[in-house]
């Protein structure tokens, strides 16, 4: 093409079309000129781009291009979109058809039914100090008294599990989790740290979690479920609960109800949980939590009486 074809199609200048031209030059871009009533630009048979025009946040966002709400919260959800016009701006006919079709057909909402995801204003600042290893000092609410406490961390990584984040930071030379919503206060630090040998964020999470669910069974309880509350469990209780009922049931009787033996993480716990069944549910063992369902039991009745 001319370059004042150049200049029609794309609505510009001839000027700006050879200073385009030098500048693709400049960039390794094997487009080359003959002068002559015949004469144009054109491109080498055969070249594809290797996306030079992809900057560094942008190649860095795409990681995040399938889920644009968290990389909204990051800060980086212009800049995913941005290299996601570009990719596929860059690919064949029939793979960008390919890409579509798959954004058409499927999607990710990553927070659970009834959580829509935390509040997380101090969500980038804390994102940009993991990106460049910069040591903050936070003001950290936590269940236990003192409720606000000062810590200065050095943070290694974030992780987003079930709509919420999570800040996994050395803290007194001790790896801790710590939820990004409860940040108070932030400030990021001049100094910098150097991450611990051999540190890898995955599975570091994969063992946190594995320590968490072992830390939260403290006992077990002993009940009876109606073939409705078996039905329901699946839905109301983890699939800790499902998979212990699944394993110690015993023979349905006459009625269809079985007996079980699930863990327990609390008995305050415990008692919310087994009200969701409400009589589909009996609990038989421990006394203490049959006890405490029973009382609720005779003041709901005496409520609704």
């Amino acid at each position: 093409m001319t370059a004042r074809q150049l200049a029609d199609e794309l609505e510009v200048s001839v000027r700006t079309v050879y200073r385009d031209v030098d500048s693709l030059h400049a960039a390794g871009i094997p487009l080359y000129g003959e002068a002559g009533h015949q004469g144009g630009y054109q491109l080498l048979g055969g070249f594809r781009t290797r996306l030079t025009g992809l900057t560094e946040q942008e190649a860095q966002a795409l990681f995040l291009a399938g889920l644009p709400g968290p990389a909204r919260e990051l800060g980086l959800g212009a800049l995913a979109a941005a290299a996601e016009l570009k990719i596929e701006a860059a690919l064949p006919p029939d793979l960008r058809e390919g890409s579509r079709r798959i954004r058409e057909h499927f999607h990710l909402d990553a927070p659970g039914w009834y959580h829509d995801g935390d509040q997380v204003p101090h969500l980038p600042a804390v994102a940009g100090a993991v990106w460049n290893r910069q040591v903050i000092q936070v003001l950290y609410h936590r269940w236990r008294e003192p409720c606000e406490v000062e810590r200065t961390l050095e943070p290694y990584g974030l992780v987003l599990k079930a709509g919420k984040w999570y800040l996994i930071a050395s803290c007194e030379a001790t790896l801790r989790t710590y939820r990004v919503s409860q940040i108070l206060e932030l400030q990021v630090t001049d100094d910098t740290f150097t991450r611990a040998d051999g540190f890898d964020l995955g599975a570091f999470w994969r063992d946190h979690l594995a320590g968490f669910r072992a830390r939260l069974i403290q006992g077990q309880a002993v009940v009876r479920l109606s073939p409705a509350g078996r039905e329901r469990l699946t839905e109301t209780m983890s699939s800790q609960v499902a998979r212990a009922v699944a394993e110690t049931a015993s023979p349905p009787d006459a009625l269809g109800w079985i007996t079980a033996t699930v863990p327990i993480e609390s008995l305050t716990h415990a008692h919310g949980e087994f009200l969701r069944l409400g009589a589909e549910c009996e609990v038989l063992d421990p006394p203490a939590l049959r006890a405490k369902l029973a009382a609720t039991a005779q003041g709901l009745a005496a409520l609704y009486a």
